[in-house]
């Protein structure tokens, strides 16, 4: 699993952007947070693991759940 803060979150749109350790930004969508987080407990600033899936608008963050790692 990657780790990365949530850099963005756009609540209109349901989606935002995570920067990961790796460098890269992934777009997340509300259905990729993994349960019990919800897209409502995200503000920014959090840190997260995820996987990372292929999509054809580009790679993206699913199964995305808070982590207590330093």
């Amino acid at each position: 699993m990657a780790i990365g803060i949530v850099k963005r979150v756009e609540p209109s749109m349901g989606s935002g952007l995570i920067a990961s350790e790796d460098g890269c930004e992934y777009y997340f969508h509300k259905a990729g947070i993994k349960r019990p987080l919800t897209f409502d407990d995200l503000f920014g600033g959090e840190r997260v693991q995820f996987q990372i899936e292929t999509h054809e608008d580009g790679p993206r963050a699913i199964e995305i759940c808070k982590t207590s790692r330093n």
